[in-house]
């Protein structure tokens, strides 16, 4: 994980694309893989100027969305290989824009996956919910909400897999 960290911060500070990105960091990664471990990414670049965010999805989970006026929805574009499963994977780049008072949420497997004494995962579904409890709250209070409730979810269960979201707003 640290290795992909510093490689994929490597190659976006060299000026390249997401999905540029995926495709040197994978390749890098499977060189002498021997151990086949592999990383989820999702590799987003926002332009400030313009509210163009770009950006490339290696198997990770689908952000939610939030626009002006709306509520949070997952922005569910194709998912690409893994980065340092396959070398010479080829990765999309996608489009979208980000608007003043729009938001975005992401986060890792874990939350979805977040299980309860009765093994129900907690779900896509249930995030939403959560999330759209949470829409006139700032980015930290959405963080402490959403777990909050995970946290109601999975009382006293066992948890296998690691939180972690971002949150963020457009001002």
């Amino acid at each position: 994980m640290v290795i992909a960290k510093t490689l994929i911060k490597n190659q976006t500070q060299l000026g390249n694309s997401p999905e540029a990105v995926m495709e040197k960091v994978n390749n890098q990664l499977c060189e002498n893989n021997e151990a086949d471990m592999f990383v989820t990414v999702w590799l987003g670049i926002y332009e400030i100027t313009t509210g163009k965010l770009i950006y490339a999805n290696a198997g990770h989970e689908y952000p939610a969305v939030k626009r002006v006026g709306g509520k949070y929805e997952l922005l569910k574009e194709s998912h690409d290989f893994v980065v340092g499963g396959l070398e010479g994977m080829p990765y999309s780049l996608h489009e979208t824009y980000l608007n003043k008072g729009d938001k975005l949420f992401l986060y890792t497997d874990g939350v979805p996956e977040a299980t309860n004494a009765s093994e129900e995962l907690f779900g896509e579904e249930r995030m939403l919910e959560a999330l759209n409890t949470c829409l006139e709250l700032t980015p930290e209070q959405t963080l402490q909400k959403v777990k909050e409730t995970i946290d109601v979810f999975v009382g006293e269960a066992p948890q296998f897999d690691d939180l972690t979201m971002l949150a963020f707003e457009i001002k």
